[in-house]
């Protein structure tokens, strides 16, 4: 068993078991990449934010043939089986924001496959820092029966799978059980028969597990590959700043910072970058350009523009307030230009706002 062998992944484990063996790798992204899954019985989409993907080529088992040909039967199936082994365990989406996505390569193959994915996930999700309840492992029981005689064999192997008379794989914590499996070829097996079956599951199960957690038993939180995201709060009237003229100020921003930002109309700006720079940029051009400024905060501005009525001062990036010649002095002031001049810098206190119109004092500030 081990964690983090391919270096410039999100988390990644390489689990064997006899002549079994699984290379997986976890991938986590925004919320964006979600699968999207359309339902056929009524209009209604959804979004799959957990993917789990098993590959089983021909190599592993000692053949030749197509590689990429596309999902089987038995890729389909074991692929399903391993993730609902896994989903049960995963945090939800607003404990962790993220599209999680795992690939399990099987590299070699006399055994359960299916649960050695099982296990190669759950090591590789922790090694991702993926908050998961609790370490997953899986095992393959087997049956060999002949009349009332009967033995339950422990992680079967390929020959015990084709010459036995079952295929029970188990799959779950120290706590319980999360999937189950069973393919049998004779009539059917009694309750001894599954209470056996179920109870040497266990403890091979925990056997496993305590294997795995000798390598990693947590999340790991020091990984700094692992990509980073948070929803910043704006205003409605905000949108249509950050968004800009045909989306060229949001578009820059990703652009400037190499993250992924989308606002939705109630003000939920999502930053998803793929590492700590990218990710503090991002966030802070977002709150350079949508943070509001407080009513009777003083601030030093910059005069940008002089007009007969006042002068227009910078108070923050993307920020002008007007500043009404009325409230440049405590004296009567006919001209802008006697006092102030383009370039200056200012204090000024935020009087209110109006409709998104700032409104700014300076000689509420000196002495009369």
């Amino acid at each position: 068993i081990e964690t983090s062998v391919l270096a410039n992944t999100h988390g990644s484990a390489l689990f064997t078991r006899g002549e079994t063996q699984a290379m997986v790798v976890t991938t986590i992204g925004s919320k964006r990449e979600a699968q999207l899954i359309e339902k056929l019985e009524v209009a209604e989409r959804e979004n799959d934010y957990f993917l789990l993907h098993y590959n089983f080529p021909p190599y592993s088992v000692g053949e030749t043939g197509r590689m990429g040909a596309g999902a089987g039967r038995r890729e389909i199936g074991h692929g399903r089986l391993a993730r609902r082994g896994i989903a049960a365990c995963l945090p939800s989406i607003k404990e962790f924001p993220y599209t999680i996505r795992v690939v399990s390569e099987i590299t070699e193959s006399n055994g359960s496959s299916s649960m050695a994915s099982v296990c190669g996930s759950s090591l590789s999700l922790m090694d991702a820092g993926v908050p998961i309840k609790a370490p997953i492992a899986g095992i393959a029981m087997g049956l060999v029966k002949e009349g009332d005689r009967f033995t339950v064999l422990t992680d079967i192997l390929g020959d015990e799978d084709y010459l036995g008379d079952m295929d029970f794989k188990v799959a779950g914590t120290s706590r319980g059980v999360n999937a189950l499996q069973m393919d049998i070829k004779i009539e059917g097996i009694t309750r001894e028969i599954m209470e056996i079956a179920l109870k040497q599951a266990k403890d091979a199960r925990l056997n496993i597990l305590g294997q795995m957690n000798q390598v990693i038993c947590e999340p790991n939180t020091s990984g700094s590959s692992a990509p980073k995201t948070t929803v910043l709060k704006i205003n409605t009237d905000k949108i249509r700043d950050l968004v800009g003229k045909g989306g060229e100020v949001i578009k820059g921003i990703m652009s400037a910072s190499g993250a992924n930002v989308d606002v939705n109309d109630v003000g939920d700006v999502n930053i998803f970058a793929g590492n700590q720079e990218s990710f503090d940029k991002a966030v802070q051009m977002v709150k350079d350009i949508t943070i509001s400024p407080e009513v009777n905060k003083v601030y030093l501005g910059t005069v940008m523009k002089i007009v007969e009525f006042g002068a227009f001062v910078n108070i923050m990036p993307n920020q002008d307030g007007l500043l009404h010649i009325s409230e440049i002095a405590h004296e009567r002031v006919d001209k802008v230009e006697g006092h102030l001049k383009e370039g200056d810098e200012i204090d000024v206190k935020v009087l209110g706002i109006d409709r998104g119109r700032i409104k700014l004092s300076r000689k509420v500030l000196l002495d009369k």
